[in-house]
């Protein structure tokens, strides 16, 4: 994920009530030392705030955002969205060479998309086959987050497959 998205999905993250440095981090995906960053960067635009507060076990540090703050993410959604409605509109038309590159020119966007819900992903799977492609080539491994990859409850993958039917007949 690049920098400029990475901001936009701290942003959110905190936008939805997260102020904790430790959860905004695991939120968002985002190493500490780079998080550091982007909220230094978000502070100095006046994107958020951070306040200290005094309690009985010491100092806590929360991270809000600001009226502007809300502004902004609320327009960077806006443009995430238009984006997704473009790359519905190419693929509804059929046109394979025009989802292809729209999908290449939004690829940066695709993780903050699929963050923020915004992504149908029936359409984005039914996407990627009709250009013959698999998301894996769009997306990095560590931007799909938000993605459950197959797994169970348990934490166990999926990935066994007898190619028989799975019918509880209750003996």
């Amino acid at each position: 994920m690049d920098e400029e998205n990475k901001e936009t999905v701290v942003l959110g993250v905190i936008s939805r009530g997260i102020s904790k440095f430790d959860k905004i981090s695991q939120e968002s995906n985002v190493e500490p030392k780079d998080l550091e960053s982007i909220l230094q960067k978000l502070e100095n635009s006046g994107l958020i705030k951070v306040d200290e507060k005094k309690g009985w076990l010491g100092t806590k540090i929360e991270i809000n955002p600001t009226e502007d703050g809300y502004k902004e993410f609320e327009r960077q959604l806006k443009v995430l969205q238009e984006k997704w409605n473009q790359l519905e509109n190419s693929y509804k038309s059929g046109n394979k060479q025009e989802l292809e590159q729209k999908l290449k020119e939004d690829k940066s966007f695709l993780p903050s998309m699929m963050m923020f819900g915004i992504i149908d992903m029936m359409m984005f799977s039914m996407m990627f086959s009709m250009i013959g492609s698999s998301m894996g080539s769009f997306i990095p491994m560590e931007d799909m987050g938000g993605i459950d990859n197959d797994t169970d409850d348990m934490g166990g993958s999926d990935t066994g497959d007898d190619g028989g039917f799975d019918i509880d007949i209750g003996f």
